[in-house]
């Protein structure tokens, strides 16, 4: 219970890190990660941390109810694994449906050295639409991972619209991740931003990034750190601001009928209710993975995607640079994907639809009722006992 409760808060005690929690020892079976469509992770974890102490419940056992609960557990994971292959089964045999749209995800692996200065903005644009070459006589939403513009904010990018002409019309919508600069209270402000330009490359929606990394996009303290020369990784001016909600981005008025929820690269690791309105077709996220370097760390990214998948039963559309490019469905299953080292897009045509999720209708909640139901056990054992 207490593994269980630290676990939790250490998603969310000074911005939170809800990195590799014991359930991803599961990440490789997808009928056990089923169970996150009702119970989310945090209560998937509380489980998890219980069945791997049961044999020591059992071991140790003080009474015949000690291997009673003990053997409960490892029961209770045969029933989720046969709940999650049903989940699997009734899912694939779906019709699929064809989208009256393509959304064109990009994979690029531009160098970090962008951030820096040692990379021109033309060089970095023609090699990006060059990857995403855009069909003329289909809609299509053309997504761009986070930040891979250097040198170059929000309402700057209209300098470059002569590199567009002739390659998009009409038809495409392009997403992506740039910095977002405003001036408030004669203060600049640096966002992180997702994008979305028509091909004129006018601006027609901005969401700004609300969970920002702590050390990696704002300094804590800054006013004190930043005296003795600590800065933020990733933004040369200083930290980024976070933006204020959490916003819905509905492509309906610009001739695409879908409505997607954009998350900005660490965004994708919070499991929780993402958003009190579930009115929307997909969760979109970009990324850049570079800064992990020749780590497990995009693997890991990448993972915490699919989690996100199936809490929401929603399809995760993902476009990394230096990371892994993913559609992913409610499932957890990568539909497409192109792996780390690998540029170029895939498309995203056909859908099967999915119900709403429990967990996203009640969120953390569920993990507090499973919190209340162990102490209730705890006490319940404690009273015979005596």
């Amino acid at each position: 219970l207490l593994f269980g409760l630290i676990e939790f808060f250490r998603g969310y005690v000074l911005t939170g890190f809800p990195w590799n929690l014991l359930v991803f020892s599961f990440s490789n079976y997808l009928e056990i990660l089923q169970a996150l469509s009702v119970v989310g992770t945090y209560a998937l974890n509380l489980f998890c941390i219980t069945l791997f102490i049961s044999p020591a419940i059992i071991i140790l056992r003080n009474s015949k109810k000690d291997v009673l609960i003990g053997t409960l557990f490892i029961f209770t994971t045969f029933f989720i694994y046969f709940f999650g292959t049903s989940k699997i089964e009734s899912f694939q045999k779906k019709p699929l449906v064809k989208n009256d749209h393509i959304i064109r995800v990009v994979s690029s692996n531009i160098d970090l050295n962008r951030f820096y200065g040692d990379q021109d903005t033309f060089s970095i644009l023609s090699e990006l639409i060059e990857l995403s070459d855009p069909p003329l006589d289909t809609k299509t939403f053309i997504l761009w991972p986070e930040g891979i513009i250097p040198n170059i904010s929000q309402l700057e990018l209209i300098r470059f619209k002569n590199l567009f002409e002739g390659k998009f019309n009409n038809n495409h919508l392009i997403g992506l991740g740039i910095n977002n600069q405003k001036n408030r209270n004669n203060v600049d402000k640096f966002f992180n931003s997702f994008s979305v330009y028509d091909n004129n490359i006018k601006l027609l929606y901005s969401y700004e990034k609300v969970k920002l990394v702590p050390f990696g996009e704002f300094l804590p303290f800054e006013n004190i750190f930043e005296l003795i020369g600590l800065r933020s990784l990733t933004n040369n001016y200083q930290s980024y601001s976070a933006g204020s909600k959490r916003n819905i981005i509905d492509l309906e008025d610009n001739n695409f009928s879908i409505k997607i929820l954009p998350l900005i690269c660490y965004e994708i690791i919070y499991s929780g209710r993402l958003f009190k309105n579930n009115d929307f077709d997909y969760i979109v996220n970009i990324s850049e993975d570079g800064w992990f370097g020749n780590s497990i760390g995009p693997y890991q990214h990448y993972t915490h995607s699919i989690f996100r998948a199936i809490e929401n039963g929603k399809y995760v559309i993902r476009s990394a640079n230096n990371g892994i490019t993913a559609i992913i469905n409610p499932i957890g299953v990568a539909e497409k994907k192109l792996s780390l080292d690998q540029s170029g897009y895939i498309d995203f045509k056909e859908k099967r639809t999915v119900e709403t999720t429990l967990f996203s209708k009640y969120g953390n909640k569920i993990f507090f009722s499973m919190i209340l139901l162990y102490i209730f056990i705890i006490f319940s054992f404690k009273r015979n006992s005596k």
